[in-house]
């Protein structure tokens, strides 16, 4: 790699407030803001919205549509042409 044209790459916390979960890992992202995490160190915590403990298809609440039963209740109501 040449030297001076990367961008830091560091240990930073994403956290989903939402499902008050957090995860340590590490990202070129940046952030000015700061958490004490459970090792004793201070890292730079990004606040993400949806991560995998929040999102419906990894935690299983995911809807699946029948799009079969769409076509076949639109030609019920408005009728098939012949």
């Amino acid at each position: 790699m040449k030297p001076g044209i990367h961008p830091a790459y560091g240990p930073v916390v994403f956290r989903d407030k939402a499902a008050d979960f957090a995860f340590l890992t590490r990202s070129t992202a940046t952030s000015d803001k700061t958490i004490e995490w459970e090792d004793g160190q201070v890292y730079p915590v990004i606040d993400v919205e949806i991560s995998s403990q929040s999102h419906p298809f990894y935690t299983g609440t995911a809807r699946v549509l029948d799009t079969a039963g769409r076509v076949e209740r639109f030609e019920r109501r408005y009728g098939s042409k012949p």
